[in-house]
């Protein structure tokens, strides 16, 4: 008999295909979350999962699901999973790295450059119709890139190619992590470490790649904000929660800092509607990874984790080693 496994979510046709080929699918088709309690009865009876990030994977949606054997994320980051309570039931988990990594630097660079330039607010002004010609004294000062420093708050893979993009305008990069990246390494990307007082004191414009957890919940808050440049910019293409939205709304409201670019933000899709009455934030729904290239891939990532798994291999992006003895 074919393993059965569900797919929590719409997902690329070619996936499915794969899926369809090896296994007894039970597929979402529709582009909505599935609630709680709908994963929890869908869990029951299957041997494996296909998961994307709006979907939550904790003791509760497992307590029915005594024969699955793995859970595979469609994403990098893997917050939306409780592993804890994945490992003590037994079950595998994985995540999709490296695949994206190019996509979503491009996008922080596309929100660093439009919060510098003030494209958004530029645009919207044209389209209103209120661009009345050229002045050299135009009200529409950015802040310039080149030669500008940047800071980037966890260098992991996609911070690195962060970092590398930040060479062809002759930038300073410096950057914080818990661990000091090998020197090859930093030589790769030109970066230089520091503490994170000097990030964000130094820091013209300043890219978030942590990824959220308890210990980063908030790492960005009112008093990180107030060490910051007031001409800075904060960009966060990483998670909602490592910014106290809150607080940053504060300090865009009253000049604190100069400007911002979202594309996470705390209780996503749930946005705090100050936001949009800001004019010095770019935002964005999410879509750091958003090109189809990059999300099929992502796709067909999970599923050879999810193929290894169920045929008793280790998959290639396990978390959760301890579940497998090692």
């Amino acid at each position: 008999m074919k393993a059965k496994v569900l797919v929590t979510r719409a997902l690329f046709p070619e996936a499915l295909e794969r899926l369809n080929a090896t296994f007894e699918v039970d597929y979402n088709p529709e582009d909505r979350a599935l609630p709680p309690e709908e994963i929890a009865a869908r869990l029951a009876g299957k041997d494996g999962a296909i998961t994307l990030l709006s979907d939550r994977i904790d003791a509760a949606a497992l307590a029915g699901a005594a024969g699955l054997k793995a859970v595979c994320n469609v994403a990098v980051g893997y917050n939306n999973y409780d592993l804890a309570a994945i490992t003590a039931a037994g079950v595998m988990a994985t995540n999709t790295p490296g695949v994206l990594d190019d996509t979503t630097a491009d996008t922080a660079w596309a929100l660093l450059l439009a919060s510098a330039r003030r494209i958004v607010a530029a645009d919207r002004w044209v389209r209103d119709g209120q661009w009345q010609g050229w002045k050299f004294h135009d009200g529409w000062f950015g802040q310039d890139v080149h030669h500008a420093t940047l800071g980037i708050l966890g260098m992991g893979r996609i911070g690195r190619a962060v970092a590398r993009r930040a060479s062809g305008f002759s930038m300073r990069v410096i950057y914080h992590n818990r661990q000091r990246l090998e020197p090859g390494q930093e030589a790769a990307c030109a970066a230089t470490w520091v503490d994170k007082a000097t990030l964000l004191r130094d820091s013209d414009f300043l890219v978030l790649m942590l990824p959220y957890s308890p210990a980063t919940h908030h790492a960005i808050g009112a008093a990180e904000l107030a060490a910051m440049k007031p001409s800075a910019h904060l960009i966060n293409v990483a998670r909602g929660g490592i910014v106290d939205d809150n607080a940053l709304i504060d300090a865009l409201g009253n000049g604190r800092l100069a400007g911002a670019g979202l594309d996470v933000f705390e209780n996503e899709p749930a946005l705090d509607p100050r936001f949009a009455g800001l004019s010095n934030v770019v935002l964005t729904p999410h879509i750091g990874s958003s090109s189809r290239a990059t999300r099929l891939a992502m796709a067909m990532c999970a599923v050879d984790n999810l193929v290894a798994a169920l045929a008793g291999q280790r998959p290639p992006n396990l978390l959760n080693p301890a579940v497998l003895g090692a």
